[in-house]
């Protein structure tokens, strides 16, 4: 790929991958060699000590990379908030840290994106080497996206993306906790795209997102980005309403129609037990949306810095770490929202 004249940021986060972050960097660096300036973030979600020290290493091998360590596990689309709110290129591209997503597709992406005058491109694997279930569970994510906030392109989302970082200041405000990168992206814009990409098998380690977290993640994203699921509970409670009431005639009619009485305890057991549970459906979805309030009411943060990786004055790489690394002690902000 040719000089773009656009600065990327490429912002990684990093849990418990310490023996796949210095290839993962090496790659980044040959796949970005003569494209422009750019710069690699690493948010580390909470992972243990190990992790830390070796995007501190990295920090002082390359003045490109920047280490950003989060005070707890907020969750992947939380880290990767941080590192997009860090960033300082025009152009934000976000991998995995398992070296699933290669980083030499990332200059065809960028130049996708350029190319096409989008705000925001995904690479969609052309192979997913994921198991069944890792599969099924993404595809109702990107089910969810789609008819819950109306992103046009939500079949063709993934971890992979790039897009133009001003993008963020559409969502610089407090946004809690369960936040979804995928679904702030669609405040600040509509031209969507995507581009067929490579997808290379995991090496080393598992996924840390099992089914009940994918699963979680996309309740979260429904209920938090969308009152979708509250206008199917209406729509649900409406169905049942209406079907009650063709019971409760079909109670009164037979006998008139057939002089016997319609049996009395299966078919009301069943009534009572569809209606129970349509209720508890109902109440159910009530209740994320409540937890939801109460949570942002509650005010807690998407993530915090507890330390971070900067530029020295002499140039080199100055580990910034309250609890004892290189360089002055510097108290990191606390970033909320």
């Amino acid at each position: 790929m040719e000089e773009t004249g656009f600065g990327i940021s490429v912002v990684v986060p990093v849990f418990r991958s310490t023996s796949t972050l210095i290839d993962l960097i090496d790659r980044i660096d040959n796949a970005m060699a003569g494209i422009g300036p750019y710069e690699v973030i690493l948010v580390d979600d909470g992972s243990p000590a190990e992790t830390w020290d070796t995007i501190k290493e990295l920090s002082l091998r390359s003045p490109r990379v920047r280490g950003i360590r989060l005070g707890r596990n907020y969750g992947q689309h939380s880290a990767l908030v941080a590192g997009v709110r860090a960033a300082s290129m025009p152009i934000t591209v976000t991998v995995d840290d398992d070296l699933q997503n290669p980083p030499e597709e990332i200059p065809r992406l960028v130049a996708h994106l350029i190319d096409h005058d989008l705000d925001v491109v995904y690479g969609v694997p052309e192979h997913i080497e994921q198991t069944l279930s890792r599969r099924l569970a993404s595809k109702m994510i990107r089910t969810a996206l789609s008819s819950g906030l109306g992103v046009e392109s939500a079949p063709d989302t993934s971890s992979f993306r790039g897009f133009r970082t001003q993008i963020r200041d559409a969502f610089s405000g407090e946004l809690g906790t369960g936040v979804s990168l995928d679904a702030l992206l669609t405040w600040g814009s509509s031209r969507y795209g995507s581009l067929v990409v490579r997808h290379d098998p995991r090496n080393e380690g598992v996924s840390n997102y099992s089914l009940a977290r994918l699963l979680r993640f996309a309740i979260d994203t429904t209920t938090g980005y969308s009152t979708l699921p509250l206008q199917a509970a209406s729509v649900l409670g409406l169905c049942t309403a209406a079907f009650g009431f063709v019971a409760m005639v079909w109670v009164v009619v037979r006998p008139l129609m057939s002089g016997t009485s319609v049996p009395g305890f299966p078919f009301l057991a069943s009534t009572v037990a569809l209606f129970a549970g349509v209720q508890l459906l109902t109440l159910g979805i009530m209740g994320e949306y409540l937890a939801r309030m109460h949570f942002r009411i509650m005010r807690k943060p998407t993530y915090m810095v507890s330390g971070e990786t900067r530029v020295g004055d002499a140039g080199a790489e100055e580990p910034v770490d309250p609890e004892g690394g290189s360089g002055d002690p510097v108290q990191p902000p606390v970033v909320r929202g």
